[in-house]
C-alpha cells in the first residue's frame, strides 16, 4: 500500500465572518462608515440655535426655525462656529496691516527717545487712510471716516495697548454675546464714538479705543443684567477698565468724547440686541453681522485704494 500523497499548501480564500458583532465585520464597517459620511454631508448647523440638523429639514427640531438648511441662510451664516475663533485675529491683522501701511505712505516719526510717540505715522498718511474729525469730514467730506478711523493708530505703543485690550475684551464679549453680536457691537459703537467726537468738535482723531470702549459698555450691561456669580464677577472685572480709562483720559491728546460715547453706546447696543441667554440667536443677528463686515471691508478697501492712488498718482 502506497503512502498517502501530501497535498500542496494553498492560501485560504479571504472571507468575511458571519458574526455581525465580530471584530472583522468588514461589510458592516463599510456600510456604517458610508452612512456616517452621508449623514455629515447632509447635515448643517442651524443658523438660529447652532444645533446640527438635516439639510432638508422643513423646521429645526430644536428651535423651530423654518428651513434651517436653506442655501441663502448659509450665505449669512458667516462660516459657522469657527467665526468665534477667527474674528479677533482678523481684527488685529487688519489694524496691524493698516498701521504698517500708514508708516510706508509718508516718512514716519521714529522718535526713539519718546516711547509714547515712537514710530508715529505722519498726519498725511492718516488723513489719506481715513482719520476722522471735523477736518476730514468738513473739509474733505469723508463721512466714511467714522468707520475707518477705528482701524488707524498714532504710534507703536498706541496700537500695542489697543490690540491687547481688543484681545481680552473681545474674547469676553464673544463669550457673553457670541461672535455675531460682538461684530455688531464693535462696528456700531466705533461709529457712535467718532460721530460724537465730530459733534463735539474734535479736529483729528484715530484709534480702536472707541469700539473697544463699546465692548466695555456692552459687558457692563451684560454683567449687571445677568447677575449671579458670573455676572457680578464679570461686572467687577470690566469695571477695572473704567479706572484705567479715567487715568488715560488725564493725558493730553486723548479723545475722551470717543471713549465716553463708546461706553454709552455699548450699553445701549447691548440692551437692544441682548445676549443669547435673554434672546436666542436670530436671523437678524446674522444679517447685522454680515452688514457690519461688508460695510467695514468696503470702507477700508476704498480708503486704501484712494490713499495709494493719491499718494503715488495724485
Amino acid at each position: 500500500m502506497s503512502p498517502p500523497q501530501k497535498q500542496p499548501w494553498k492560501k485560504p480564500a479571504a472571507s468575511i465572518p458571519d458574526d455581525p458583532d465580530g471584530p472583522m465585520t468588514g461589510g458592516k464597517m463599510c456600510f456604517e462608515r458610508n452612512a456616517v459620511n452621508d449623514t455629515q454631508k447632509n447635515s448643517v448647523l442651524c443658523p438660529h440655535c447652532r444645533k446640527l440638523v438635516g439639510r432638508d429639514e422643513l423646521r429645526c427640531p430644536y428651535c423651530g426655525a423654518a428651513r434651517p438648511g436653506a442655501p441663502w441662510k448659509a450665505i449669512v451664516n458667516l462660516g459657522g462656529a469657527s467665526l468665534e475663533y477667527r474674528i479677533i485675529p482678523a481684527l488685529i491683522y487688519v489694524n496691524v496691516g493698516l498701521y504698517l501701511l500708514s508708516l510706508l505712505l509718508y516718512p514716519p516719526n521714529l522718535n526713539f527717545m519718546n516711547p509714547l510717540t515712537a514710530f508715529s505715522p505722519s498726519s498725511g498718511s492718516l488723513l489719506l487712510l481715513g482719520a476722522s474729525g471735523t477736518i476730514p469730514i468738513d473739509r474733505a467730506g469723508n463721512w466714511w471716516s467714522l468707520v475707518s478711523a477705528g482701524y488707524l493708530h498714532g504710534s507703536l505703543l498706541h496700537i500695542l495697548f489697543n490690540m491687547i485690550a481688543l484681545k481680552q475684551l473681545g474674547t469676553l464679549t464673544i463669550q457673553a454675546y457670541g461672535a455675531r453680536r460682538m461684530i455688531v457691537i464693535y462696528t456700531l459703537t466705533g461709529i457712535a464714538g467718532y460721530a460724537a467726537s465730530y459733534l463735539a468738535g474734535v479736529r483729528f482723531t484715530i484709534g480702536a479705543s472707541a469700539a473697544i470702549c463699546g465692548l466695555i459698555g456692552a459687558l457692563l450691561y451684560y454683567g449687571k443684567s445677568r447677575g449671579g456669580l458670573f455676572g457680578e464677577a464679570l461686572f467687577k472685572q470690566v469695571s477695572g477698565w473704567l479706572v484705567g480709562l479715567f487715568l488715560i483720559g488725564l493725558m493730553p491728546n486723548i479723545n475722551n468724547w470717543g471713549h465716553g460715547a463708546g461706553i454709552l453706546s455699548g450699553i445701549a447696543v447691548g440692551y437692544i440686541i441682548a445676549y443669547p441667554e435673554k434672546r436666542p440667536d436670530a436671523f437678524l443677528h446674522n444679517v447685522g453681522a454680515a452688514l457690519s463686515i461688508v460695510l467695514t471691508l468696503l470702507v477700508l478697501l476704498q480708503a486704501v485704494a484712494s490713499g495709494l492712488w493719491y499718494r503715488f498718482f495724485g
